[in-house]
């Protein structure tokens, strides 16, 4: 498994014992809180992006912030990752924290993750060139690499668990309503 150090340098270290124990707390603690009260389960999210530079997106989302961008060949200064590669890495990092809330739900131990999204696009909609393909993603692949003790068996269980709970892999499997206003400023 190779994971770049500038990347695992930026996130925190933390032991097996103390991921598990983080896990299994928040998973109680939710728990409670959903018994307690149905709607307590009820979350909101929002983003708000801000147009600078050519076609770049400067977002910010609760107290992070970060910068959407093209590459030049679509008009971008190439200051940060595309729109859609966010999109599969909000994908990517749901799907890595689903596998470990439920692995250890599950009792299905693994050691390592990495997990690759390929994804094709037919810009010909993008650019009003061809309306009959599909605007976004024609297909998704998620390629999961999991280092354990479990047999296959045991990590395609896992794999079924994720499937069934990840919210962004929901987003990317079925359609979701969407409401656009405009409002001149």
């Amino acid at each position: 498994m190779t994971i770049t150090a500038s990347i695992q340098s930026a996130v925190p270290e933390i032991t097996v014992e103390d991921r598990a124990a983080r896990l299994t707390d928040a998973g109680n603690a939710w728990a409670e809180r959903i018994d307690a009260n149905r709607s307590n389960a009820h979350l909101n999210y929002a983003v708000e992006g801000i147009g600078a530079g050519s076609v770049a997106t400067t977002v910010r989302a609760g107290k992070h912030s970060f910068v959407v961008d093209e590459p030049a060949v679509l008009a971008g200064d190439d200051i940060g990752s595309s729109p859609v590669e966010y999109a599969l890495g909000a994908l990517v990092g749901c799907q890595v924290v689903v596998y470990r809330l439920y692995a250890q739900q599950l009792g299905i131990p693994f050691d390592d993750i990495v997990i690759r999204a390929e994804a094709d696009l037919d810009a010909a909609r993008l650019f009003g060139a061809d309306e009959s393909v599909r605007a976004g993603f024609s297909e998704v692949r998620l390629d999961i690499e999991i280092s354990g003790p479990e047999t296959n068996e045991r990590y395609d269980e896992l794999r079924e668990a994720v499937d069934a709970h990840c919210p962004v892999l929901d987003i990317f499997q079925n359609p979701t309503p969407v409401k656009t206003t405009v409002i001149r400023a």
